[in-house]
């Protein structure tokens, strides 16, 4: 009997250390390569080692984090080629959605993307890039849901969460003219979308990611194609 209360409450508290966890690693509070201790996390949480032990490995299965056996479990840090076959995937998504969306019309979706964009191009214009930040992650999420596409729309968030892409956005925007190119990109995008131009939107789309993925690459310490990213490129 209270084994059997025991499993809800453990599988409870097992939802919650990954749903933290993965929300601090998406976000970069917790920086790549970190060791995440097992005991820590359980003081932290108030929970037994079990939890915490499962919680990681579902991490791990998304890529957010690496374990080692017998060495320990580190917050993964992807090296310049995952970046880019990442993107190369991100880049396939995104251009579908876009072409979804151009053939569905006048949908709820299409009136936030406006209203995004009007936000932005203020963001842009006052230089705020922490805000355009948030923008340019909220307008690739309306994109993706106004999609309508259950299964795009899951893989969509599996790879986010593998580029732990708040980490890496802001990097691609650092560098001289990207906010106010990718703002035009965004306009241009929206523009075909409404004009049901379906294969202009997922061309354009697809050139938009491409240039992030450029923008971001030349914004990362030089090293070779397999080195890995870490904190001193965030």
């Amino acid at each position: 009997m209270n084994r059997a209360k025991s499993e809800p409450k453990n599988g409870s508290m097992q939802a919650t250390v990954i749903a933290e966890m993965r929300r601090r690693i998406i976000k970069g509070d917790i920086d790549p390569g970190a060791p995440l201790s097992e005991f820590a996390l359980a003081e932290e949480f108030g929970v037994s080692r079990t939890p915490v032990r499962e919680a990681l490995k579902q991490l791990q299965t998304e890529g957010l984090v690496e374990i080692r056996p017998r060495v320990g479990t580190f917050v993964t840090t992807p090296s310049r080629r995952e970046i880019t076959e990442l993107f190369v995937m991100k880049e396939l998504i995104e251009g579908a959605a876009a072409r979804l969306l151009a053939q569905r019309g006048r949908v709820p979706e299409i009136d936030k993307l406006e209203q995004n964009l009007r936000e932005a191009d203020e963001a842009v214009a006052r230089d705020d890039r922490e805000r355009y930040a948030e923008l340019v992650q909220e307008f690739h999420d309306l994109l993706i849901a106004g999609a309508d596409n259950s299964k795009l729309e899951a893989h969509y968030r599996m790879l986010m969460n593998q580029l732990a892409y708040s980490r890496l956005v802001n990097t691609s925007l650092s560098q001289p003219g990207r906010a106010l190119q990718s703002d035009r990109e965004h306009h241009i995008v929206l523009e075909l979308i409404l004009e049901k131009d379906g294969d202009s939107a997922e061309h354009v789309m697809r050139e938009h990611v491409r240039a992030s993925r450029r923008a971001l690459l030349a914004g990362l310490p030089i090293s070779g194609p397999n080195e890995k990213f870490g904190k001193a490129s965030s």
